[in-house]
């Protein structure tokens, strides 16, 4: 878990996978579009991420495809999020719920 906390701690890596969920399956010419990054400092950050499990890579002939592993952010989740905040974020759905109900008990939209 210390390899995708260091994978995530950069921007540019987090502004990778954020392009790979928009767009899952790019290569690494496709991923160097709109970036300012060199193909090298890239393929670097490609390899950190592969290495923490946040991607995953197929070959299709001799492109190298690119695809976005969430499995790893969701056991973060599960195991630094989820269990201090459960409590605190029903408290608040329920005080939202009740504070969108009008007297009639017709939820407002």
């Amino acid at each position: 878990m210390d390899r995708v906390f260091k994978a995530l701690a950069d921007p540019s890596r987090r502004d990778v996978l954020d392009r790979l969920f928009s767009n899952d399956g790019q290569t690494l010419s496709e991923l160097c579009n709109d970036t300012p990054f060199s193909r090298q400092a890239l393929s670097k950050h490609l390899a950190l991420l592969e290495s923490a499990g946040l991607l995953v890579s197929h070959f299709r002939g001799r492109e190298k495809l690119h695809y976005l592993n969430p499995v790893p952010i969701h056991e973060i989740a599960a195991r630094w999020i989820s269990k201090y905040a459960n409590r605190r974020l029903t408290a608040l759905a329920a005080l939202k719920q009740s504070l969108e109900e009008n007297n009639d008990g017709k939820t407002r939209l």
